[in-house]
């Protein structure tokens, strides 16, 4: 039996996943790690938790599966997406990792908005210009730190700080540099021109390959560090994004995905680029070399769920199911940490609209979650708006886990919701399905749906939904009013 190691380097913690030859999921270790917020606005990790993680968490699988060791046919990885690792020539990260919800480089955004243009951005790189992307992180350390701008060798994302560390290889795919700002989708390349423009050197960004390419091999050092044999072959994978649309089954053009994390977007795949008229809606690049993954992305979804229960204390799916629709006039809108689409706003924030002293713990902990619901469902109208269509939406990440929150999706959608058989580790197993296709284990992309079948359908009810439609304006309204006081 040969195996496939995927790590997911996700934002709490590094999951890491063996699948065999048949794509069971045969063994999974997690290691969590902190997220630092020095200041208002900024969001940073230490790389080398990222690095301990993926030791600890490997020596861990291998100790569990004795004969995989020998059995390994790759490693391959799924990583946070957006961030910065500054990387010196001998491979050290001069500093902390400025991660994708770090909303700190506000300026430069503007900046590169006047140098390069606003609209020509978002149609080469299928992204607004926003702090939330690479390149304006990139631009706040040089100008905020040039000895560490100075030094660095390479800027690298997650996963590419543990392909190095394995490997000695600094590479990055289509799909994470997709999430930089400065990659172009259709030729799939850097903006050499724009960065020689703003005065960024483009050596020091990696060299861009398919999400299959072998990066390299397992060095003596890193086998002495995590147990892997050496000359195990490593795979670059991809953006943790664009691997969940893998693991969700979602290859052919036109099928539908939508991930409730700490994070959450609704995306879908597509054989080229969507550009919104309006901007509200992005696009990276599959992990499949010919496919792109439009789609909106907001900042707080499981993370407002779990920032509202440290406030007020955890409250059930039961006790929140007794709650009617509306939450009996509360509305929260869940930036806390500001927000992509359809804003675009760093300095949006969060709020409890509509409180009274008839109010208790339960409609608060709806409110949340019919907030989180909410958003996502102007997304889906920005998606729909552009020609989408969507008969089905596959759900996944942890929210998957609620039954209020998994109906209540589908009657704010009014779109079924599948749920699948390998929910909370679907990221890791596309990283293992590109993993597995990059060294020939895995015939083709086929293989993505062996994992991800759908177990339950959930219908969406019509009265219900006719209910969160008028919501749904009235949501958009709380935010427009409440704008203005956000600046």
């Amino acid at each position: 039996m040969k195996y496939i190691l995927a790590h997911d380097l996700g934002t709490s913690g590094n999951k890491a996943n063996l699948f065999d030859e048949t794509g069971r999921l045969v063994a999974t270790h997690l290691e969590s790690y902190p997220v630092i917020y020095p200041h208002a606005q900024w969001a940073e990790q230490n790389p080398d938790d990222w690095w301990r993680a993926v030791c600890v968490s490997t020596r861990a699988l291998l100790l569990e599966i004795p004969d995989a060791r020998d059995n390994l046919a790759a490693v391959s990885f799924s990583g946070q997406m957006m961030g910065v690792v500054a990387v010196d020539s001998n491979q050290r990260a001069l500093r902390s990792a400025i991660i994708w919800a770090d909303q700190r480089a506000t300026a430069e955004a503007e900046w590169l908005a006047e140098k390069i243009g606003a609209d020509e951005m978002y149609q080469r790189t299928g992204h607004r210009v926003s702090p939330a992307y690479t390149l304006e992180k990139i631009l706040w350390l040089k100008n905020h730190q040039p000895d560490v701008y100075a030094q660095t060798e390479k800027f690298l994302c997650a996963k590419e700080y543990a392909v190095l560390k394995l490997t000695n290889a600094a590479l990055t795919d289509f799909s994470d540099a997709s999430g930089s700002n400065v990659f172009d989708l259709e030729t799939r390349t850097w903006r050499e021109d724009w960065l020689e423009k703003i005065g960024v050197d483009a050596k020091r960004f990696a060299r861009v390959v398919p999400s299959t390419t072998i990066a390299g091999q397992v060095t003596r050092g890193a086998s002495e560090e995590t147990g892997l044999r050496a000359g195990t072959p490593v795979v670059i994978g991809g953006g943790d994004g664009s691997c969940a649309a893998a693991g969700a089954g979602v290859i052919d053009a036109g099928e539908c995905y939508c991930n409730i994390g700490t994070s959450a977007w609704l995306s879908f795949s597509s054989s080229a680029p969507l550009f919104d008229a309006q901007q509200r809606t992005l696009t990276f690049h599959h992990v499949h070399p010919a496919r792109y993954t439009p789609m909106g992305v907001m900042q707080s979804a499981g993370g407002a769920r779990e920032w509202v229960a440290n406030q007020i204390g955890q409250v059930s799916d039961e006790q929140i199911a007794d709650v009617p629709i509306g939450s009996r006039g509360i509305i929260f809108l869940p930036y806390l940490i500001g927000e992509r689409s359809p804003w675009w706003n760093p300095r949006a924030r969060g709020a409890f609209v509509g409180l009274s002293t008839s109010h208790g713990r339960a409609e608060m902990a709806r409110a949340t979650l019919e907030g989180v619901a909410l958003n996502l469902k102007l997304i889906l109208d920005a998606l729909a708006s552009q020609g989408a269509r969507f008969p089905a939406i596959r759900l996944i990440g942890g929210g998957a886990k609620s039954f209020v929150w998994t109906q209540l999706f589908a009657d704010v959608f009014n779109t079924p919701i599948h749920l699948l058989e390998l929910n909370a580790e679907a990221s890791a197993w596309g990283a293992a399905v590109v993993g597995g296709i990059g060294v020939g284990l895995y015939r083709d992309w086929n293989i993505a749906n062996a994992n991800a079948r759908v177990t339950r359908v959930i219908e969406p009810n019509r009265e219900r939904a006719a209910q969160y439609q008028e919501l749904a304006s009235r949501f958009e309204k709380v935010y427009r009013a409440l704008e203005p006081l956000m600046e």
